[in-house]
């Protein structure tokens, strides 16, 4: 066990470090292309808040590696690969990383997040529905 002492400003520094982080606009246009899955983590209260994001598979924090682990019993059908190109979107882009960092430990070794989170996916003018519509 590791006991070294390390607060999460520098432990998220580290984490984003070993990911290659992507604008809104490119993992847009990555999702539009069928060359990733956009992962929405955020919590019920502000995909009501804010609107969803057409498309996006919607997996709370949570439950997210059980959902995401091509071997695990729990898995989406969208999980089928470690190959997989998993983006994920947290609210303001911090607790994705850390996400994003979990899936790799689980072999997903091309998951990362959005700069920014679904904050600057809204600022970007990028699609959005309203929060009372379902995709």
């Amino acid at each position: 066990m590791n006991s070294e002492r390390v607060g999460i400003d520098e432990y998220l520094e580290r984490v984003r470090s070993g990911l290659d982080r992507i604008e809104a606009g490119a993992a847009h246009e990555a999702h539009e292309a069928g060359d990733a899955l956009l992962v929405d983590t955020r919590y019920a209260a502000l995909r009501e808040r804010d609107g969803l994001i057409p498309g996006a598979l919607i997996v709370e924090r949570n439950e997210l590696e059980w959902r995401l682990d091509p071997l695990g019993s729990h898995r989406v059908p969208q999980a089928v690969s470690h190959d997989l190109r998993v983006v994920v979107l947290c609210d303001e882009g911090y607790a994705s990383s850390l996400a994003a960092a979990s899936l790799r430990q689980l072999g997903l070794h091309r998951a990362t997040d959005v700069i920014g989170g679904f904050q600057a996916w809204k600022a970007a003018g990028l699609p959005v529905l309203p929060p009372t519509a379902r995709p």
